[in-house]
């Protein structure tokens, strides 16, 4: 269940998240910051919303985005979609596998916990 993103603007989320972290959108990076933003200020919550809009006439490949690249909402976007898909995040149901998993970054006593989500509202 999405708390601030409608459907359409899920969608722009994982394909910007693709986009700037390939590989990323298997762990639908849109929950993710769906739940982030739900705990923002709503200044913040705004600006952020208005940072992916932003991009979205350039959202259809690498190249159209490159052409955004220094600017404000780029780096703003980029700093999500890392933190969606670096933090080891996999939504309930994505297909995955995480970036974790992916890379086989399994320290013994890590391995043996399992991520507990919930502080954002995402439960399996």
């Amino acid at each position: 269940m999405m708390h601030v993103l409608d459907d359409h603007d899920a969608t722009l989320v994982r394909t910007l998240c693709e986009l700037m972290v390939p590989g990323s959108g298997r762990v639908w990076p849109e929950v993710y910051i769906d739940a982030v933003l739900a705990r923002m200020p709503q200044e913040d919550r705004s600006a952020t919303l208005a940072a992916f809009a932003a991009l979205a006439p350039v959202a259809t490949s690498p190249e159209s985005l490159s052409a955004r690249a220094f600017t404000g909402e780029f780096m703003l976007v980029r700093a999500f979609a890392c933190d969606a898909f670096y933090s080891d995040f996999l939504a309930p149901g994505a297909p995955g596998p995480s970036a974790y998993a992916e890379i086989d970054f399994t320290l013994p006593l890590a391995a043996r916990i399992k991520k507990d989500w919930s502080y954002l509202g995402v439960t399996s």
